[in-house]
C-alpha cells in the first residue's frame, strides 16, 4: 500500500528536466507512503513512490528494476496496493519458464508475469492495485487498476506529457510541468451534487481524470493514452440446484479470502474494523482464526440510535479479540472535516467517512493495516433498495402512456404524503428510476440551485452504458451492476481509501475479491432477497460462523447524526460555510440557506443534502479558492506492541 507518481514525457530531456518537480510533487502524498521513499528516471519517464511496506519489508523497494537474464533491467515498476496470490503466480512462473526473482515480494510477481504474459497477465493478480511498468525496450509504459477500483489512480495529459497518480493533488502540484486544465468541470459538479460523489471517469478538475476500475492502459512517450476494459463482470439468473452447497462455497471462499488478505511479513500486524453488521463481523472472526491477538476497532456517537458500539462490543467478546471503541462528537466533526476534505482530493457527501477516519487514526496507533467489511452488499444483494427492483417489476409491463400519467399524477401529491415516491418511482423505468444508493437532488431541485443548470446533464450519463450490457438480467442483479460501477467505487471506496491512507493505514477488504465474485455472481435472487431480510445466502453461509446476535440483526448502514447536529450543535457552523464561500457563480446561496432552514423547521429533512453542498463548499476554499489553509499532519506511526 503506497503512493506512486509517475511522468511519460515526449523527450529525454524534459524527463531530467521533470525530476525536481515530480519529487516535489511527491510530497504532498507522503501520508501514503512514510516508511520510504524515491524517485527514478530513464530516459523520457520519470517515476516518483512513496511505500507504506508490508510484504518483504527489507528488499522489495521501489520504484523496482527488474527483467529476464538478458536484459535485467528491462523494466521498472510502479505499484500501489497489494497482490494477495502472488507466491502462486511466482510458483507458477518459475514452473513454466523457469522465472528468476531477486526478492521475496509481490511486486516482482507483476512485472514477471507481465514479462511473460503481456496484458493477460492482469485478469489473474488476485488483489488491490493501481501501477504502472515501464519497457525500456519497446519505450511503452503498461498499466492496470484493479476490477473492483480499491486503489485510486489519477492521469493528466498536456503539453508536458501524461502523469499518473495515487493522488490529485500530486497532479496539481505538476499541472505547470504538464501544462494542464485546472478550471472546475461544471459537469463534474452537476453529477456529484446529483450522486453524492464524483463518477469515474470524472473529477473536479477538467483537465484531471481517473483511471476507471477493472481497466488497463498503455501510453508511449508523446502519444495518447489506449484504454482496454478487461473486467467484465457478469451475474447469473438459474436457480440455485442445491442451496446447501451454495453455502458452502460462500463460507469456504470467505475463509479462504480472509486468510489471503492477512499476509504481511511476521512484524507487521494486521487488525480489524468492526460494526454490528455480519460483513465486518465475518472479516473479524474469520481473521481471528489466523490472529489470535487480533485487534478488532469500532467508531460510533454518544447518541441513542446512532451507534453501533454496544453491539460490535458483544461481537468482539463472543469472538475473544480486544475491542477499541472511538466516539465523536460534533465539534471534532466540524473540527476535522476541512483536513478530511483535503485528504479526498474530490468531494465525497458521505458524513460516515469522518467516524471512519477517527477510528483509523486511532487504529493507526496499534496496527499497520485493518480488514474491512467493504463490497458485500453489492456482491450478494444486501440494499434494502434492492427489493425495489422486485417490488416494481410488474410496473414495467404496463403501457408507457398509462405510466405517464401515473407520473403526472404523483406531480400533484404534495411532498411528503405517503404513495407519492412509490406512483413517481412507478412511472419510471429502471434505466430512469435507480442510480445507485445515492438519492440526492432532484432534477427540479438542481434547477433552482445550480447557476447556468445544464438540462442534459443527468446520472444517465454515467449509468445507461452499464445497463446497456445488462439487458437480459433480472432487476436486482442490474442493480448490483449498477452500484459495481458507481457508489461502491464512487463512494465507499474511495473514502475508505483516502481516510485510511490519510493515516498511513492500509485497509484491506476480503469481500471484494475475484474468486470471491466468482462465488458470489452465481447467486440467483430468490437467495438474495428472501424471508425478509437481505443477503439471504450468505447469512445462511455465515450462521455457523459468526454470533448469532448479529446474523439476522437489520442493517444500520453507520448513520451519522447529521440530521440532528444540523439544527442544532452544527447550525451556526453550516451558516458560517455558506456565507464564507465564493461559489455564487457556481450556487444560489440563497436556495441553499432555504435548505438549512427548512431543516431547522423539521418542515424536511435536508441534511444529506445540505452535506454535499458544505463539503463541496469547504472543497472549493481549498483548491479553488485557496481561503481554506489545512494543517496537514505528519504520517503517524504504530504503538509497538
Amino acid at each position: 500500500m503506497c503512493g506512486l507518481l509517475g511522468l511519460i514525457c515526449a523527450t529525454e530531456s524534459e524527463a531530467v528536466a521533470a525530476r525536481d518537480a515530480v519529487a516535489n510533487a511527491l510530497r504532498c502524498q507522503r501520508h501514503r507512503g512514510p516508511d520510504e521513499s524515491d524517485t527514478w528516471a530513464d530516459a523520457e519517464v520519470v517515476y516518483g513512490f512513496n511505500r507504506l511496506a508490508f510484504i518483504d519489508v527489507e528488499h522489495s523497494h521501489q520504484p523496482l528494476v527488474w527483467g529476464p537474464p538478458e536484459a535485467p533491467a528491462r523494466y521498472t515498476l510502479n505499484f500501489n496496493g497489494e497482490i494477495y496470490n502472488y507466491r502462486e503466480i511466482r510458483e507458477q512462473l518459475t514452473r513454466q519458464f523457469g522465472t528468476r526473482f531477486n526478492t521475496e515480494g509481490d511486486g516482482e510477481a507483476i512485472v514477471a508475469a507481465y514479462h511473460h504474459l503481456g496484458a493477460a497477465a492482469v485478469p489473474k493478480l488476485r488483489g488491490m492495485f493501481a501501477f504502472l511498468i515501464w519497457d525500456s525496450q519497446e519505450k511503452v509504459v503498461f498499466g492496470a487498476r484493479d476490477p473492483f477500483g480499491i486503489k485510486p489512480l489519477y492521469y493528466a495529459a498536456g503539453l508536458g506529457g501524461v502523469a499518473f497518480s495515487s493522488e490529485k493533488k500530486s497532479l496539481l502540484e505538476l499541472s505547470r510541468t504538464l501544462g494542464v486544465r485546472e478550471e472546475l468541470d461544471r459537469k463534474a459538479l452537476q453529477h456529484y451534487l446529483i450522486l453524492q460523489y464524483v463518477p469515474e471517469p470524472e473529477s473536479l478538475h477538467a483537465g484531471i481524470r481517473r483511471v476507471e476500475s477493472g481497466t488497463s492502459f498503455r501510453v508511449v512517450p508523446g502519444g495518447e493514452v489506449e484504454f482496454t476494459r478487461y473486467f467484465h463482470p457478469q451475474f447469473t439468473t438459474k436457480p440455485a440446484e442445491n442451496p446447501e452447497e451454495l453455502y458452502e462455497r460462500i463460507a469456504d471462499v470467505l475463509r479462504d479470502s480472509v486468510s489471503k488478505h492477512m499476509i504481511s511479513d511476521p512484524d507487521v500486524t494486521v487488525g480489524a474494523f468492526l460494526s454490528g453488521g455480519i460483513d465486518s463481523t465475518a472479516t473479524a472472526t474469520l481473521a481471528k482464526q489466523h490472529n489470535p491477538n487480533l485487534i478488532a476497532f469500532t467508531s460510533g456517537f454518544q447518541r441513542d440510535g446512532y451507534s453501533e458500539v454496544d453491539v460490535a462490543a458483544e461481537t468482539a467478546a463472543a469472538i475473544g479479540v480486544r475491542h477499541v471503541v472511538r466516539n465523536v462528537t460534533a465539534d471534532e466533526m466540524m473540527e476535522a472535516l476541512p483536513l478530511i476534505t483535503w485528504y479526498l482530493d474530490d468531494p465525497v457527501a458521505d458524513p460516515a467517512l469522518v467516524p471512519l477516519w477517527f477510528i483509523a487514526r486511532e487504529a493507526r496507533k496499534h496496527v499497520k493495516a485493518v480488514l474491512s467489511g467493504e463490497g458485500a452488499d453489492e456482491l450478494f444483494g444486501g440494499y434494502t433498495i434492492y427489493g425495489e427492483g422486485l417490488s416494481l417489476e410488474p410496473f414495467e409491463k404496463v403501457p408507457g402512456g398509462v405510466r405517464k400519467l401515473m407520473g403526472k399524477v404523483s406531480t400533484k401529491i404534495p411532498e411528503g404524503v405517503r404513495g407519492k415516491d412509490l406512483l413517481r418511482r412507478g412511472a419510471l423505468t429502471i434505466e430512469q428510476r435507480y442510480y445507485g444508493n445515492a438519492r440526492n437532488f432532484r432534477d427540479e431541485q438542481l434547477r433552482a440551485l445550480i447557476k447556468d443548470y445544464d438540462e442534459s446533464v443527468g446520472f444517465m450519463d454515467v449509468t445507461a452504458p452499464w445497463y446497456e450490457v445488462s439487458r437480459d438480467w433480472d432487476p436486482v442483479a442490474r442493480m448490483q451492476h449498477i452500484d459495481l460501477f458507481t457508489w461502491l467505487r464512487g463512494d465507499i471506496l474511495t473514502k475508505a481509501d483516502k481516510v485510511t491512507m490519510a493515516n498511513s493505514l492500509e485497509l484491506r477488504v476480503p469481500f471484494l475479491d475475484p474468486e470471491v465474485f466468482k462465488v458470489a455472481a452465481s447467486i440467483p435472487v430468490e437467495q438474495k432477497l428472501a424471508h425478509g431480510t437481505t443477503k439471504y445466502a450468505l447469512r445462511q453461509a455465515l450462521a455457523k460462523i459468526i454470533p448469532g446476535h448479529v446474523l439476522n440483526r437489520p442493517k444500520l448502514g453507520f448513520p451519522v447524526p447529521i440530521r440532528v447536529w444540523l439544527k442544532a450543535e452544527m447550525y451556526d457552523w453550516a451558516r458560517g460555510i455558506i456565507a464564507d464561500s465564493q461559489t455564487d457563480s457556481l450556487l444560489d446561496k440563497r436556495v441553499v440557506l432555504d435548505l438549512l432552514e427548512e431543516h431547522r423547521a423539521d418542515r424536511f429533512d435536508r441534511s444529506r443534502q445540505l452535506w454535499a453542498v458544505l463539503v463541496f463548499m469547504l472543497w472549493h476554499g481549498i483548491f479553488v479558492e485557496n481561503r481554506i489553509k489545512v494543517d496537514v499532519p505528519e504520517p503517524v506511526y504504530p504503538v509497538k506492541l
